[in-house]
């Protein structure tokens, strides 16, 4: 398991969804923008899609798309048309680099927060959007949890084979039953076939105990996951016997990070000295 004084887990898994997923980025973030420029508009508006209310100001009248290039690929962006009056999102297409890297930024941080109202807010308010409603938030959530669930359950034998696997546990907070606990976060990225990173598998679990590594493993292998050679990882032992179990062709390599890590803690410190 990384050891939280080593790296900071939030980042290195928000890492790990923009480099080495490009394709759950790009929906992502295009679902994100998308729904952010619809909220927006409902605010100029002055009612949500299809609410009738007396302080409505105009009516609104389909989509025109544009293109937006962005670090994970280019993504089509439909910017809400008025019948009377006009909405441009000057804060996204005018300042676009910076607009992009914030959004993708709100976008993992939503991910990893559970995307709560009060979060949400706080995230888009760095873009200049002030007016999101719980009912806005709640269609936002359940689009973005719909995408990654078709990420972390999608078939792996069309872009494999995997030659090489890495596989990791981050130890994170979370909120469950009103108090915050550890929970693990179960990690495998492989190289596809393209010679590309991807994350093979997310899995989050109470502890990280042998019987959860081999759940986790087995779920990759079903969904496709082959041509396995290297497999590198700490040397935790439910770990290392889910891979010789799963994975009987491959070998286990102890990850180089990790080893140095343990080696350095394991030198007594001299007392009287710094």
């Amino acid at each position: 398991m990384t050891a939280p004084h080593i790296v900071d887990p939030a980042s290195v898994l928000a890492e790990a969804l923009t480099d080495a997923s490009p394709d759950l980025m790009r929906s992502l973030l295009q679902t994100m923008i998308n729904a952010l420029l619809s909220a927006d508009a409902d605010a100029v508006v002055g009612a949500e899609w299809g609410q009738r209310s007396p302080g409505r100001q105009a009516q609104r009248n389909g989509y025109r798309h544009r293109d937006l290039d962005t670090r994970v690929g280019t993504i089509d962006v439909a910017v809400p048309k008025l019948r009377s009056g006009t909405y441009f999102p000057d804060w996204l297409l005018e300042r676009r680099k910076r607009a992009e890297s914030a959004l993708i930024t709100v976008v993992a941080d939503c991910y990893l927060a559970g995307v709560s109202t009060r979060r949400m807010d706080k995230l888009v308010k760095t873009l200049g959007i002030h007016s999101l409603s719980r009912s806005q938030v709640s269609r936002m959530a359940a689009e973005l949890d719909e995408h990654v669930e078709q990420f972390r359950h999608r078939p792996l034998d069309d872009a494999g084979p995997f030659t090489f696997v890495a596989a990791d546990a981050l130890t994170m907070k979370v909120r469950e039953g009103g108090r915050v606990i550890n929970a693990v976060v179960m990690i495998a990225t492989g190289v596809n076939a393209d010679g590309r990173r991807e994350v093979l598998g997310l899995r989050v679990a109470t502890s990280e105990t042998g019987p959860a590594w081999n759940s986790f493993f087995a779920d990759l292998v079903a969904r496709g996951l082959a041509g396995v050679r290297l497999v590198t990882s700490d040397a935790h032992a439910g770990l290392v016997d889910a891979i010789g179990a799963n994975l009987p062709g491959a070998s286990w390599q102890r990850c180089r990070t990790h080893y140095a890590a343990n080696l350095m803690s394991a030198p007594r410190k001299r007392c009287g000295r710094p």
